[in-house]
């Protein structure tokens, strides 16, 4: 019995040591998860000895032991296929095989959606852009990728079916949208009216049918001329892997069908591109005009040729906050923003780099208040003189602008945007405009206004 024992005990912890000697032996394990892994901790920093170093060691260790995907894999197949559930933090397992991602579950509930300010934010920030890029004779045009459960939700788990509303922050800021004017390209309507589905089953996209189909809605949008896809040949390859079904099951991936057509493209990258999900990519086609600059998310992988196919150059960006300089670089005729809709909580967030516009508005009551503007900060940023931070709610409504004027002279308008404070919530009273340096100085006086373009009060005063 006790020599059982001892052979049961070494057992177990021949077991336990096989990850530190496969990790000697295979090197470390690569991962699928959408997420930073990680790195090996330092016993020393710069702080001194670093007293975090077992804590930090046993975190690289649970993303880095061997045979590590082999066991994920595993203990997902097992619940997946047989429980029904899902064991990445990421994903919603559906039925009949479908895929969701977990980011768009609050926005398909109805539940936490947007203020109404955030949803303003929004629409000003692509208003204000779109203002912009008029006076350089530039068109414009706002486009919304549509969650895959937005469109497709017969198969959601039932567990996630008991929605609160059926209201959407899509839905929600079209209201907006047209209240400022922008010129938006709405996908959601002519893709669920589609006889077909257009994405795929286990990932977050549109597949190469559907991103054709968004792209002759969107070239009709903006009045360009183009050749559609409608009525085009193809070819079904079962070829395609689901970046949801990598995160799912590393190692057991399903393969689905992909639509390729059989037309020829007649653009070219220029430089090398790795994938279309670089950061930034440029392209030619000497059969076509017009310039393009596109800012866009993962949606635009697929979106991306058929875009790139229909100008003379293009030049596509992942890049946030947008840099309107490109659109002076590139000589663009064009600019599209296209974001996926469970991103739209991320576009209240950031200002695109830019000068703010000049205004001229007439003061109202002198309100100045040291506790009206939280977290100002005023940096030299690039060519720009960047100035931001938090207006108390008391001095904002829905539809509040908010105004910079500068030693008592420039009015400038600035982009209204939320803040991620630091316990989580969201601030929807964030501001920041972009000032070419020289126009104004660190040590000038500035006050900040609140208001419309007929009145403005001024609620803070800085000497």
């Amino acid at each position: 019995m006790k020599k059982l024992q001892v052979l049961y005990i070494a057992a177990f912890f021949a077991v336990c040591l096989v990850p530190f000697v496969g990790m000697a032996v295979t090197g470390q394990e690569s991962s699928s998860e959408n997420r930073t892994l990680a790195e090996f901790p330092q016993l020393k920093t710069e702080e001194g000895i670093n007293v975090q170093w077992l804590n930090d060691a046993g975190e690289y260790f649970q993303d880095h032991f061997a045979f590590r995907n082999e066991l994920v894999t595993a203990n997902a197949l097992i619940n997946g296929k047989i429980l029904g559930t899902s064991t990445a933090s990421g994903v919603i397992q559906g039925t009949d095989g479908w895929l969701y991602y977990k980011d768009s579950l609050e926005d398909y509930l109805g539940e936490n959606l947007l203020k109404d300010r955030s949803l303003y934010n929004i629409s000003h920030i692509l208003s204000l852009m779109q203002e912009y890029l008029a006076e350089k004779n530039v068109q414009f045009a706002f486009t919304v990728a549509p969650n895959k459960n937005s469109l497709y939700d017969e198969n959601m788990p039932y567990y996630d079916s008991y929605k609160v509303s059926d209201n959407k922050n899509l839905i929600n800021l079209q209201k907006y949208l047209k209240n400022e004017n922008v010129s938006y390209v709405d996908l959601y309507e002519p893709l669920a009216k589609a006889d077909e589905i257009l994405y795929h089953k286990r990932d977050s996209h549109w597949n190469n049918k559907g991103a054709a189909c968004a792209s002759d809605f969107l070239l009709e949008g903006l009045g360009k001329e183009h050749e559609s896809y409608t009525d085009e040949t193809y070819t079904v390859k079962t070829d395609f892997t689901g970046d949801l079904d990598e995160m799912l099951y590393p190692l057991a991936t399903t393969p689905e069908d992909e639509i390729y057509y059989d037309r020829q493209t007649t653009f070219a990258y220029v430089g090398e591109v790795g994938s279309n999900f670089d950061p930034r990519i440029t392209t030619v086609n000497p059969v076509k005009t017009g310039s393009l600059v596109m800012y866009r998310d993962s949606f635009g992988n697929a979106l991306l040729p058929f875009m790139a196919d229909a100008y003379g150059n293009a030049y596509f960006s992942r890049g946030i906050p947008y840099q309107l300089t490109d659109v002076d670089t590139m000589v663009a005729d064009t600019v599209v923003v296209e974001r996926a809709e469970r991103f739209l909580p991320e576009m209240a967030e950031s200002a695109p780099v830019m000068p703010a516009p000049e205004r001229t508005v007439s003061t109202g009551e002198d309100k100045a208040d040291p506790e009206a503007v939280k977290d100002l900060e005023i940096i030299t940023q690039g060519n720009y003189l960047k100035i931001s931070g938090r207006i108390a709610e008391k001095y904002l409504d829905t539809e509040s602008r908010i105004y910079v004027r500068t030693d008592g002279d420039k009015v400038y308008e600035a982009f209204p945007n939320d803040v991620t404070l630091d316990d989580g919530s969201t601030d929807c009273g964030g501001f920041t405009l972009y000032l070419p340096v020289g126009t104004a100085t660190e040590k000038g006086n500035l006050e900040i206004l609140t208001g419309n373009d007929e009145s403005a009060d001024i609620i803070f005063a800085k000497d």
